[in-house]
């Protein structure tokens, strides 16, 4: 299987964090590319030229984190990170939803403040600001993940630590830490995880 990734790419980074967990690595060929250049090995897999995208061993791309994640964890019954059925299902796919909710606004801020400053919306960013305010207020009151800091890690917890890393990289002037001590102890604790340790943006 290949991997196209990007290492600064939050959505990318809940995979490779997947990945690493699950004990993969061997498996895949992780190709770093830059969607925002010239790829044309990405676009011949991915016509969006969107990462992560990953190449089966078929030939069949996938792509959309979720997507991954879900083929990914399909592949080791022994650590499913997915439960299969219930209500636990629903909570993990849920929250995982949730926290890529939180990336998708912070993703529109940096690329807004990126426009020339006469382009930008003031009214557009002070609301993806909203959103991801009001994500984070939900998962601070949760705190799901918190009881699930030894080996028993979920999906959801994955993509907490990839949305949590992102805002802290590139949006550090939200200071969500503030605002939210219980998530940021929770943040601290589960950055130790090599996972998060090795996928670490630079």
């Amino acid at each position: 299987m290949k991997l196209f990734y990007s290492e600064t790419s939050p959505y990318s980074r809940k995979v490779r964090m997947l990945i690493h967990e699950k004990g993969l690595a061997s498996r895949i060929e992780a190709i770093v590319c830059n969607p925002f250049a010239e790829a044309p090995e990405l676009l011949a897999e991915n016509p969006l030229g969107k990462v992560p995208t990953l190449v089966l061993e078929d030939g069949m791309a996938l792509y959309d984190s979720p997507v991954i994640c879900a083929c990914l964890d399909s592949l080791d019954e022994d650590t499913r990170l997915i439960p299969e059925a219930g209500t636990a299902r629903w909570q993990v796919l849920r929250r995982e939803a949730l926290c890529d909710g939180i990336l998708d606004a912070a993703y529109n801020i940096v690329m807004e403040r990126r426009r020339d400053v006469r382009e930008q919306s003031s009214g557009w960013i002070s609301e993806w600001q909203g959103q991801i305010e009001r994500a984070l207020q939900q998962l601070d009151d949760e705190l799901a993940g918190a009881a699930r800091l030894d080996d028993e890690i979920a999906l959801d917890d994955i993509a907490q630590g990839a949305a949590l890393g992102y805002l802290a990289f590139r949006l550090p002037e939200l200071d969500w830490r503030g605002r939210h001590p219980r998530l940021a102890r929770w943040y601290d604790a589960f950055s130790e995880r090599e996972s998060m340790r090795a996928t670490r943006p630079a």
